[in-house]
Parts: structure tokens; sequence; C-alpha cells
């Protein structure tokens, strides 16, 4: 399993022909400058040699604490946004969840993350079924679109998820974060190699 995740790890932060990275951090033992954080609780993240980790607690969208905002860079055309997200304990939780949040206006305004639905590991949105506890998820935006994808540990190819309409305007953010954690057994998530690319069409 580790060897997957080495793996895993180690191309995840590669950047194909065909994008151009605008930003990076892998949140190894610090974060870059540039994020803030929503209801910052100190004593539940910490930046480790092997990425950003933050303690799931109960609450929801507009209740969620340690959330890690930037702003979306200006690219033209198409961007990608990518974090690969790893749960250090399996999660228990209806509806516990972590990954991609797009802000608007300093609103949730949609998630791609990786929950708990119903006794079973999914990717949302679309409910796509991905049981491995480590995934690398991936949202591109653009031209009033998304396109929602993700890799399980172990494998090369992104699937997609779900795609529809979604605008996303000058000053929106994007956050890794998780919520809907047990309120007394410590679930942790940890996120690892972000990215922000833009993608020629």
């Amino acid at each position: 399993m580790r060897l997957f995740l080495a793996v895993l790890l180690a191309c995840a932060g590669a950047v194909a022909a065909d994008e151009k990275a605008l930003f990076q951090d892998t949140f190894k033992g610090k974060l870059a400058d540039g994020w803030s954080w929503l209801r910052e609780d100190p004593a539940d993240w910490r930046a480790t040699p092997d990425g950003l980790e933050i303690r799931l607690r109960p609450g929801d969208a507009n209740s969620v604490k340690n959330a890690l905002l930037r702003q979306i860079p200006k690219a033209d055309g198409k961007v990608a946004i990518e974090v690969t997200v790893t749960s250090l304990s399996e999660p228990t939780e209806q509806y516990e969840q972590a990954g991609i949040t797009l802000y608007h206006e300093d609103k949730p305004a949609f998630k791609l993350v990786h929950e708990r639905v119903d006794g079973k590991l999914v990717v949302v949105p679309g409910k796509v079924p991905a049981e491995k506890l480590a995934v690398r998820l991936r949202l591109i935006v653009g031209g009033g679109r998304f396109i929602a994808q993700f890799r399980q540990q172990g494998e090369d190819e992104f699937k997609t998820a779900a795609e529809g309409d979604l605008a996303i305007a000058e000053g929106d953010k994007i956050s890794v974060q998780g919520y809907h954690g047990p309120a007394e057994a410590e679930h942790w998530i940890r996120f690892s190699d972000f990215a922000i690319k833009t993608i020629k069409e």
C-alpha cells in the first residue's frame, strides 16, 4: 500500500505537455505564501514532511473549521485545480468528506470531495465509487463549465465523475477542507501536492 501511495504522490505534481503550472504547493513542512485560513484552529492542523494534515470536525460547508483558501489566479482558457487527499483513518460518519471547495463572494459554491455516503466512499459530485483512502482530485473550470475528475491510489488515468455548468469570477477562491468528522475520534486528512494549472484548448 505504501509503495502504491508513493508512486501516486510522485506522479501527482507532474505537469503534462499541454499544461502550464500557475501555482504549486507540496504542503510538506510548511505552507506557501498566499494562503489564508477560514475559522482556523491551530491545534487541528499541522504541516508535516508528508503534507498538510487537518483534523475533521463535525460541521458542514457553512461552519467548516480550518478551510485553507487562496485566490484563483487569472488565466486564459481552462484551469485545473488538483490535490491529493488521503484519509489517515477509515471514514466512519455519514457525509464525512474532504477535498476542494470553490468560494464565490466568500461563500461555498461548489465542491469536489472524497466522501462517505451510506457506508461507501465515493467522489462527489457524481457519487462515483472510490473505495481507496488516497485519491487525487482534479477540478477543471473554464468557459462556464466544470469537469470533476479523480484517480485512486495506484491508478494512472483520471476518471470523470461529473461535468456541468459552473461559472467562476474574478476574486473567486479555492480551498482544501474537510468536515462531518466524528465528535470524539480523531480523524485526520492529509492534503499533498496542490497545483493550479492552465490547460491548452
